[in-house]
């Protein structure tokens, strides 16, 4: 399977439906594919449940889509930070739901939906008001409790390089989130600092095999 190369960002997100799932990559601002979220900001799309570490920073990225009105509810591990005064206000405000997930059970839920598990169960949040209503049980002495995948219509990631195929190679901690995101969604657009021949990219390098990305897009450049 090869990806899409496509023109601008406003072509990659070309078609995203109101009402759709968006796994956003990210943790804080490394990796976020902010020319994506601004293109998504153009284009329109409203009522979206957003996925992502944080709920956005400052008054860029994500924090942006939300400040619009576009998103009506958040799936995240970290909603407040000294900078999340967007998200901040609109929750305060009744203006948006918000889904707490800790860090790990947030990964490990989008992981299961690329790899087709139907539910998990995990330790983390037995006991807390993140456990209320959802099923538990006692395995080998330990209480767990059971998780189901989160699975998204489009993934918006951030990768370093992409080749024309849409194999993915990320940088250091700006990885993050992109290599399950890229697995659990029907859609996959990555934004990328720059896009080589097919063959350039060594293949021990690749993260994520162009099989499961749909479009590809060249970052704008900064001044």
């Amino acid at each position: 399977m090869t990806a899409v190369t496509c023109a601008d960002a406003d072509e990659a997100v070309d078609g995203i439906e109101d009402g759709s799932t968006v796994l956003v990559g990210g943790f804080g601002m490394a990796g976020m594919p902010v020319d994506l979220i601004d293109a998504l900001i153009r284009q329109g799309a409203k009522d979206l449940t957003v996925v992502s570490n944080n709920a956005g920073n400052g008054d860029t990225g994500l924090a942006a889509l939300l400040a619009k009105g576009r998103v009506r509810k958040v799936i995240c591990s970290f909603p407040r930070q000294t900078d999340s005064w967007v998200f901040d206000e609109l929750y305060r405000a009744g203006r948006i739901e918000l889904e707490v997930v800790p860090q790990g059970n947030l990964a490990e839920r989008m992981r299961a939906a690329g790899a087709g598990i139907g539910a998990f169960y995990c330790p983390t949040g037995v006991g807390t008001l993140l456990a209320e209503g959802k099923e538990t049980r006692e395995i080998d002495g330990r209480a767990y409790v059971l998780e189901y995948p989160i699975k998204g219509d489009v993934a918006l990631i951030g990768a370093h390089r992409a080749d024309r195929m849409g194999n993915l190679v990320y940088r250091k901690t700006a990885r993050n989130f992109g290599p399950v995101m890229a697995t659990a969604a029907t859609t996959v657009i990555a934004q990328v600092r720059e896009i080589v021949e097919t063959g350039t990219l060594d293949p021990e390098t690749v993260v994520t095999p162009s099989i499961y990305v749909d479009r590809v897009v060249q970052e704008a450049a900064r001044a």
